[in-house]
């Protein structure tokens, strides 16, 4: 009897639930490269290459153990571009008798997968990913028994879950959460790590260039390739991490130079997502460095805190909201996105800085994104939806079920509050401390009216006063400090913060509808 497994592109893990207790030789492992997920959002090519060759790398793996593939290339003439076209082919090519698939990332990809066993008329068994601490079941119970719902008593919990950093039934230290020491800010003279690079072999050569032929109008640089491909290179990504930058990540982890894209950072969240590097074992490896004195405590919590609280409670929020989720637009935000999203092209220096790493390398850290380019997007009033098609886009770590609430909720504010406790609004003066950006700006960030002012002054301002009516912005008691700032501002200096953003938000509406007349 034979099984057919389909092994899904963000499923890149060896022990994957799916494959557990079969038998290579009753079982065919299926991979599919299907222009339905090439093309469901306008991939940054670097992340479309990479997404290929890590699955044409893990194919190679799978044979090498002893494992039947059965690969479906992008540019294989009978390729019906679905997954669901590609298993209904496969199990009729290989009179498969039952299909064991590891449960879907996404709504969309689990909406396929629930229609498979009716249209194919075989049994499909659909399986929990063990790669997460929570399961779903965790999570929505976890939810249900609480009023309201904030991520540090997940993670909390999370941490004793799992024993990561704790003294007995007390936290390592004393605290839980150490991010108080990870502020501080980024200068041009810091000493970073240089990380290793993983230049394109064959099979990545040949992804690229399949990449440029086929995808002829799609963004993103493919020059300079770096990134790891297979499980063995993301190790060693891993172990520089370990070995050169974890500790000075906890300190530095929200610092931007100009220059330096990834400074103590690891840039694994793209291996983890798509299954090269198990996100547990990674975080008792952090721990181990600590414990050994490699790490102090400030960085290993910080970087566990990121994957066990942080990422986790991003799933847990995405598949208990449900797909409606997208639709969250609390602050009825509708503007669309300024161009130099995809050109970078703005005198503002920490936006042009970011744009360009973004389309250079298809990353960024998250407080670029969420400080740079999504506090922007969220001031101007920027369409959450069209912000998070956005972020799919360009980052090689994007999946749905942790980029939507992350973009959504957390950056844009269009749950209202369920993910974040305030929104992540700030004016020029955050930037300015926590990066160099502003050394060479055009703008000022000590000036809030005039030309020379920076745009996030007044933005930021005028974000909080035609908020203020609403409950979660103008009633949230974090926000109580800023608007008392902002009401001893004499009604002059007030009326002409209001009229600077206006003129700049009239600017972007005016660059929008030339843009938009141009592509008529």
């Amino acid at each position: 009897m034979t099984t057919l497994i389909p092994i899904l592109g963000d499923q890149l893990s060896p022990d994957i639930s799916s494959l557990r207790g079969a038998d290579p030789a009753g079982c065919v492992l299926l991979m599919m490269e299907v222009a339905a997920e090439a093309r469901y959002v306008r991939h940054h090519r670097r992340k479309l290459a990479y997404v290929l060759s890590a699955m044409r790398h893990h194919a190679l793996a799978l044979r090498r153990a002893g494992w039947t593939v059965d690969y479906v290339r992008l540019d294989d003439p009978d390729n019906t571009g679905s997954f669901t076209g590609e298993v209904e082919r496969a199990a009729k090519r290989h009179k498969a008798k039952r299909i064991v698939v590891t449960e879907a990332g996404e709504w969309r990809v689990k909406e396929m997968l629930d229609g498979w066993g009716a249209l194919l008329g075989v049994p499909v068994e659909v399986r929990e990913d063990g790669r997460f601490v929570a399961s779903h079941e965790d999570f929505r119970r976890w939810a249900d028994t609480r009023p309201d719902l904030v991520m540090e008593f997940f993670y909390r919990d999370q941490r004793r879950r799992t024993g990561l950093l704790m003294d007995g039934d007390e936290p390592e230290g004393g605290r839980w959460n150490y991010d108080r020491e990870n502020r501080r800010p980024g200068r041009r003279d810091l000493f970073t790590p240089r990380p290793p690079r993983f230049p394109a072999d064959r099979v990545t050569r040949d992804v690229i260039e399949l990449v440029r032929e086929r995808f002829p109008d799609l963004q993103g640089s493919l020059n300079d390739w770096d990134l790891a491909v297979t499980r063995a290179d993301a190790e060693r990504a891993r172990d520089w991490f370990l070995d050169h930058a974890l500790a000075g990540f906890g300190a530095y982890q929200d610092a931007m130079v100009t220059g330096e894209p990834l400074l103590w950072h690891g840039r694994l969240s793209g291996y983890i997502n798509s299954g090269l590097l198990d996100p547990l074992e990674l975080c008792r490896q952090v721990e181990a460095r600590y414990r050994a004195g490699c790490a102090p405590l400030n960085s290993a919590e910080g970087f566990i805190r990121q994957i066990i609280g942080w990422r986790e409670y991003m799933r847990g929020t995405y598949w208990r909201a449900g797909p409606v989720y997208i639709e969250q637009n609390y602050l009825r935000a509708e503007r669309p996105l300024p161009a130099f999203y995809w050109t970078g092209a703005t005198h503002m220096n920490c936006l042009a800085q970011t744009v360009q790493q973004t389309w250079a390398l298809s990353y960024a850290h998250h407080i670029q994104r969420l400080m740079i380019l999504g506090n922007f997007a969220m001031l101007i009033g920027a369409d959450p939806k069209t912000v998070h098609a956005w972020y799919m886009e360009v980052y090689f770590d994007a999946y749905e079920w942790v980029t939507l609430p992350n973009v959504v909720g957390m950056s844009q504010y269009g749950d209202g509050g369920l993910l974040g406790s305030k929104p992540y609004a700030a004016s020029g003066a955050y930037i300015d401390r926590m990066s160099d950006y502003c050394q060479g700006c055009r703008y000022d960030p000590a000036e809030r009216v005039g030309d020379r002012a920076c745009p996030f002054n007044a933005l930021y301002w005028d974000f909080l006063d035609r908020h203020r009516t609403k409950e979660a912005v103008g009633g949230n008691p974090r926000l109580a400090p800023a608007y008392l700032n902002w009401d001893r501002k004499q009604a002059s200096e007030r009326e002409v913060i209001r009229a600077r953003a206006a003129t700049l938000l009239a600017r972007l509406d005016g660059a929008a509808e030339a843009d938009k007349a141009s592509t008529a």
